[in-house]
């Protein structure tokens, strides 16, 4: 069975046999983010795999410039949230930085508090080969990762902001190398981002988890976005972004029509209120 499109087609529930099964099949893996239960059971019926509780909230909800001010209390309420309103999508949430980098036992102690308060599927973290201790901790306490490679926006200030990462052999070798070490230790699959269409499709073909691009070509076996951006939400979005509607440009209309009929009082109207 795989973890395919439709609803009515694919599993019930994903669980992390589906993820591996989607890339032998080769059919591609749809994944969004989501902070609430409203756009995650929304985004649930319309038939997406996975659904990511990402430290982007910082940026995206809590008005930060960076994801490193993120919180695991931060993330658990929004986590608890979406994996209530998912009926079939699998459920990632982010360890945010400061969470796991002192090592395994730091890493198992924060996925644990996570899991037990939030009903998510699996923990997802940053780094290859410096994070492979604490995957396989995770990994052996029964705890399901996902990895992140490529421009990690937790290291975004040793980076020197949001570049494009694996460009000259040396970065191939260095991301491949990384990739291999995270499957090595476990992880059920790998983000990549922001990453040349070429070397993604060379670490597609490496390993045996899938690969799940942002900005890293349409060789991944699949692809995330962040669903504000996808959906037209900011006045700004990241070039590998495609808008596919425009709803914060219809949402500050319909915000300005409620103001104009309040301030006229034609709202509320007869049909809108209530007679003895």
């Amino acid at each position: 069975m795989s973890a395919h499109t439709s609803p009515t087609q694919g599993p019930k529930r994903v669980r992390v046999h589906h993820l591996a099964e989607a890339k032998a099949r080769g059919e591609k893996l749809a994944m969004l983010t989501a902070y609430d239960a409203v756009t995650a059971a929304i985004f649930d019926a319309a038939g997406m795999d996975i659904l990511l509780v990402g430290d982007s909230i910082g940026n995206v909800m809590h008005g930060h410039a960076t994801t490193i001010p993120v919180t695991v209390g931060d993330m658990i309420p929004a986590a608890r949230a979406v994996a209530r309103a998912a009926k079939r999508a699998f459920v990632v949430i982010d360890l945010p930085f400061g969470s796991y980098e002192a090592g395994p036992q730091q890493a198992l102690e924060t996925a644990v508090r996570v899991f037990k308060e939030t009903g998510a599927d699996a923990v997802k973290l940053e780094g290859g080969v410096r994070s492979a201790p604490q995957i396989r901790a995770l990994t052996d306490a029964g705890i399901p990762v996902v990895a992140h490679l490529g421009y990690t926006p937790q290291s975004e200030n040793l980076l020197g902001g949001p570049r494009v990462q694996g460009r000259g052999d040396s970065a191939v070798e260095s991301l491949a190398a990384d990739a291999q070490a995270v499957e090595e230790a476990g992880a059920v699959a790998v983000v990549l981002e922001m990453v040349p269409v070429d070397v993604a499709a060379r670490i597609t073909e490496i390993v045996r988890i899938p690969t799940i691009g942002i900005g890293a070509g349409p060789h991944c076996d699949g692809q995330v976005l962040v669903w504000t951006d996808m959906a037209g939400m900011t006045s700004w979005s990241p070039r590998f972004a495609r808008r596919y509607a425009e709803l914060g440009v219809a949402l500050q209309q319909a915000a300005e029509d409620y103001v104009s009929e309040v301030k006229d009082s034609s709202f509320p109207d007869a049909e809108h209120s209530f007679d003895k």
